[in-house]
C-alpha cells in the first residue's frame, strides 16, 4: 500500500486532484526559486547603491576642501 489516505474508488476519480496538485506544487517551487532570485537581486542593487553613495560623499567631500583651501590660499595671500 502507498503512504497516502485510503480510498474508495476508480483512480480516475482522483487523477485530476494528483495532476493539479502536482501543479500546484510545481507552481510553488518556481515561485520559490523567483523570490530567492529577486531576493539576489535586490541585494546585488543595494550594495551598489551603497557604493554610488560612498563616492558621491567623498566627491562631495573633495570640493568642500577645494573650496577651503582656495579660502585659506586668498586670506594668506590677502594677510601678509
Amino acid at each position: 500500500m502507498s503512504g497516502g489516505p485510503e480510498r474508495t474508488g476508480s483512480r480516475y476519480l482522483y487523477a485530476p486532484f494528483e495532476v493539479a496538485n502536482a501543479r500546484i506544487e510545481a507552481n510553488e517551487r518556481v515561485a520559490e526559486e523567483r523570490w530567492a532570485a529577486l531576493s539576489y537581486r535586490l541585494e546585488r542593487i543595494e550594495i551598489s547603491q551603497e557604493r554610488v553613495e560612498r563616492r558621491l560623499w567623498l566627491a562631495v567631500y573633495g570640493v568642500v576642501a577645494v573650496i577651503l583651501a582656495q579660502g585659506v590660499t586668498s586670506l594668506l595671500a590677502v594677510a601678509p
